[in-house]
């Protein structure tokens, strides 16, 4: 699969020539990011981030010598992507809130995995208190800020530094190590939005029909929802993620969250264990335009998914962002760059996009007690009236990102 969704890939690059933002040429600048000297910094930033670029992990390493070496009629491995380091500036500015304030902002994973890593983090404000908290278990990572009552003009500005790699999943080789069964189990869980039982397990059983085999159970739910849905760009933030109600409704049209939560969602009702990872468009697109960001891209909120299948370990897959590319670029069922990127996002992240958590039913800690359905927003509450970012007469929030040459 890795060799087919490299070849995918240069395929959709060259019919995407003449529009493709590959031809675009990206300014990248070798300085190291610069920290304000009063800015708070978090206890992974204990090195400057910036000094190298991270090392691959083992399993990606180049064979040594005397290793097992691939069939001399196979074709040879692709070498690793190259990681590439980016710094991620968040400035938020609240206007008409009155009494204690808290806000709520997620962050990158702070777990490394091979194709992310998070080198820290650093603040600066008129905040009373600001911290990071973790839960493991739901793979969330939070900043929080506190404001007393009487400042004026609250405001935050938060930099944080992350390494990417474009993601792979190579279908010749077995054998990764079993993910735990907790995590397993976790993740075969319902949530408030995304229900495993009733009309969701129905659906998610026409949709593999008699196929048994794991992979090929998980290739069917993301050709059925690659089927079924449309991207509708005009619902606000990345969609409501309520697949019941899609489902109910027969209208199956929605942004990023709805897509892949129903992908999610079909999986774990037929036992596939699945999680989705919300996260945010950082850097432009080698595939179209539209998959991509610069600027301001506090807007660019979306989400992936991956699935676990024994002896393969977790599959990425991006179905969302076949549908948005259909309506885009309004492309025809039959139009060979569409045949390419269906086949090419399920397997493939390219990794233009920093992944924030994989949690649904979130709890704000010391919040008012709301769930939300996933944190992908940055949130704030002044007495017991939450809001986020879309509200712009009271929250000014603004992204931008810039590749770092270590």
């Amino acid at each position: 699969m890795k060799r087919r969704n490299f070849l995918a890939a240069s395929a959709l690059l060259s019919l995407l020539a003449p529009t493709s933002v590959l031809a675009a040429k990206k300014s990248k600048t070798s300085a190291k990011a610069t920290r304000r000297g009063s800015a708070k910094k978090s206890s992974r930033q204990s090195a400057p981030a910036a000094a190298a670029k991270p090392e691959a992990p083992a399993a990606a390493s180049s064979p040594q010598p005397g290793a097992e070496q691939p069939e001399a009629t196979g074709l040879p491995d692709e070498p690793a992507t190259p990681w590439r380091i980016y710094d991620i500036t968040s400035t938020i500015a609240l206007k008409e809130v009155k009494g204690k304030l808290r806000l709520w902002l997620p962050l990158a994973l702070h777990q490394d995995t091979p194709w992310q890593r998070s080198l820290g983090q650093s603040w600066q404000g008129n905040f009373t208190n600001a911290g990071i908290y973790r839960d493991p278990a739901e793979t969330i990572v939070v900043f929080y800020a506190d404001w007393n009552e009487g400042v004026d003009a609250p405001q935050l500005q938060i930099s944080s530094q992350v390494a990417k790699r474009d993601r792979h999943f190579d279908i010749t080789r077995r054998g990764n190590a079993a993910e735990r069964s907790e995590v397993l189990r976790q993740n075969l869980h319902a949530s408030h939005l995304v229900p495993t039982d009733g009309l969701v397990r129905r659906t998610a059983e026409r949709a593999v029909g008699r196929i048994q085999d794991p992979l090929a159970r998980g290739k069917a739910i993301y050709d059925w929802v690659l089927e079924n849905t449309t991207y509708d760009p005009s619902l606000p933030g990345s969609g409501r993620g309520d697949i019941e109600a899609m489902l109910d409704s027969g209208q199956l049209s929605g942004k990023s969250a709805d897509i892949t939560l129903l992908f999610v969602g079909l999986c774990r009702a037929i036992g596939i264990p699945a999680r989705p990872f919300f996260g945010q468009r950082i850097d432009s697109s080698r595939l179209f335009s539209g998959l991509g960001a610069t600027g301001n891209l506090s807007t660019e909120q979306q989400c992936r998914a991956e699935f676990y299948t024994p002896g393969y370990g977790w599959i990425p897959v991006n179905p969302a962002d076949v549908r948005k590319a259909i309506h885009d670029e309004r492309l025809s069922s039959n139009d060979p760059k569409l045949v390419v990127l269906s086949k090419l996002l399920f397997g493939f992240w390219e990794m233009n996009w920093v992944a924030f958590n994989s949690a649904l039913d979130v709890r704000l800690r010391g919040g008012d007690g709301k769930v939300l359905p996933f944190l992908l927003l940055p949130q704030a509450e002044v007495a017991a009236n939450r809001f986020d970012s879309l509200d712009t007469k009271r929250f000014s929030y603004t992204v931008h990102a810039r590749s770092v040459e270590g």
